[in-house]
């Protein structure tokens, strides 16, 4: 799954990265959590991309009501297509997340020990998300779902599953707003190589949604090769 996670990149570094003219000035994030307001790259009606604040926690069209009974934060690549909370946005409604890293817990022995898992070169990763407009009486809620996979080799020791991480060729098509069957769009949703990513240990500080800063990712000892 997919819990927490970090976008801590300037506006400037996000607009080159994602071909768009300008994000507006945001502050650092290092311990994004569900319900939270978070960056995506969407395709506006005009077929540009632009830059959003979507709320983490997708809430269907068709709820009545603006939050959702159950965790809909993440959403599972092999079903995606089916759900019915999930399929229209699967085929019309797709989105970028980008983000510097995420964060996983691994059960060793009575309690949960977090990880941070970054790229290696220090790129950005691309989460896919899928997003949803839901409007009621005047009140808009825009929000978000980061779509999630079985887990590679590197991060099947910790959980056995992880946010499906887009490789940049498959970016574009990932946006296309021309490309709506399932057959075409879920070979997107594999894996990303375990070479693409570094995991080492955090302090359980990252527990608490109310802490964030950088101090978030200091490792406790050197990196693991787990």
């Amino acid at each position: 799954m997919c819990g927490r996670f970090i976008q801590s990149s300037s506006s400037d570094r996000l607009a080159e990265r994602f071909h768009l003219p300008a994000i507006p000035a945001r502050t650092p994030r290092y311990n994004l959590a569900p319900s939270q307001s978070i960056l995506a790259i969407r395709m506006a009606e005009s077929g540009q991309r632009e830059a959003v604040a979507l709320r983490w926690g997708l809430v269907p069209a068709w709820s009545p009501e603006p939050r959702t009974a159950y965790s809909t934060i993440n959403a599972r690549a092999e079903t995606v297509a089916e759900k019915p909370t999930y399929r229209q946005a699967f085929r019309q409604r797709r989105c970028l997340i980008p983000a510097d890293g995420f964060y996983e817990w691994r059960k060793e022995g009575s309690r949960k020990q977090p990880y941070c898992i970054a790229p290696t070169d220090g790129q950005l990763l691309t989460f896919a998300g899928l997003w949803e407009h839901w409007e009621r009486e005047g009140q808009l809620v825009e929000s978000c779902t980061i779509l999630v996979t079985a887990a590679n080799a590197l991060i099947a020791p910790i959980h056995d599953r992880m946010p499906v991480i887009l490789a940049p060729e498959d970016e574009a098509r990932w946006l296309d707003p021309a490309l709506t069957d399932p057959a075409v769009l879920k070979p997107l949703l594999r894996p990303c190589h375990p070479a693409r990513l570094r995991v080492w240990p955090v302090s359980t500080a990252v527990n608490a949604p109310g802490h964030d800063g950088p101090e978030l990712m200091a490792p406790l000892r050197a990196s693991l090769n787990l």
